[in-house]
């Protein structure tokens, strides 16, 4: 088996969270990172992780900040040929607190920093692509980043790829309901797969229980809807099946950059050619890892640990 060409697009950014958890942005206190992060460049670091080409388009400043990402994705075998380094803004940063009921808060510096400047997908970025994967938050950052989306699926689709699309809602950068399926609506009319949480897929239908609202997604054309469903593992929906998979035991130190893992794990076993079942065993297992480890991609699992922890033969894959 040969390793699939996988392209991600959008912000990659460092997060910087608090030492202690209920302690509010809006008052002093200490602070931890920078931890390389982003919805995309998570995804995109999981994948190289697990064997196969990963690359990645966005924007970094010439920075210490963007230094910690590129050393990352060069240690990781992430292709950063495509990512840019701008001159005269600084890279992206998430500051982020958690709280004991288990909530997060974030604040982010996206839309007008480097991570906001995405470099215009080209043709030859997509030759012998099998997926491009997309995520609502480089949706919801700016008008240019979403342009820069479209623009991808264009010509993921010319090149015969296939796209994967996780909403990953966050509040904090959108507009309203309307605002968001507005939004939304041009990427999930040309995907494959979409991986959302239990919300966001009865808020993009707007039907009522999540269960009823993969099946919409999946009527109105979608190949596979994989619903992350947390503690619970995952719900995969096609035309044709509906799989249960349960949910691996792990003890939650970070939760942010789980879902990307998650997503990365699922699209590998999608090109793998592993069965629906199998593909969520792995996609669980590496969502579990993921929220194990404090830093957005510090629990990104390399390929035996995940499938060990997955309970799954690995057939190895080729250059």
């Amino acid at each position: 088996m040969s390793a699939g060409r996988i392209v991600s697009i959008g912000e990659a950014i460092v997060e910087i969270m608090r030492k202690r958890v209920d302690s509010p942005l809006d008052r002093a206190d200490d602070f931890v990172g920078p931890f390389p992060s982003g919805a995309p460049a998570n995804f995109a670091d999981q994948v190289a992780r697990l064997g196969h080409q990963s690359v990645f388009l966005g924007g970094v400043g010439d920075d210490d900040f963007g230094e910690c990402l590129l050393r990352r994705f060069e240690q990781d075998g992430v292709d950063a040929r495509y990512m840019a380094r701008v001159e005269g803004l600084a890279t992206g940063v998430a500051f982020v607190t958690y709280f004991s009921d288990g909530g997060r808060r974030f604040l982010f510096h996206i839309g007008n920093a480097a991570a906001g400047q995405l470099p215009k997908p080209t043709a030859e970025m997509f030759a012998a692509a099998d997926w491009l994967h997309i995520c609502g938050s480089t949706l919801s950052a700016s008008e240019a980043m979403r342009e820069a989306c479209h623009k991808a699926c264009e010509l993921a689709s010319a090149a015969g790829a296939k796209v994967s699309f996780d909403p990953n809602l966050r509040p904090e950068l959108l507009g309203g309901e309307e605002a968001l399926r507005h939004i939304c609506a041009p990427v999930i009319e040309a995907a494959a797969l979409l991986l959302p949480s239990s919300d966001e897929a009865q808020l993009l239908t707007g039907v009522s229980g999540a269960e009823a609202a993969c099946e919409a997604l999946v009527a109105s054309g979608l190949e596979v809807v994989a619903l992350k469903q947390g503690s619970e593992g995952c719900k995969i929906f096609t035309a044709s099946d509906t799989v249960a998979v349960p949910a691996f035991e792990v003890e939650v130190v970070d939760p942010t950059g789980a879902g990307d893992c998650f997503d990365a794990a699922f699209v590998v076993g999608l090109t793998e050619g592993m069965s629906l079942e199998d593909t969520g065993k792995l996609a669980n297992a590496c969502g579990g890892l993921g929220a194990t480890v404090q830093g957005p991609m510090e629990g990104c699992a390399w390929r035996a640990e995940a499938f060990e922890f997955a309970g799954l033969a690995d057939e190895g894959i080729g250059d």
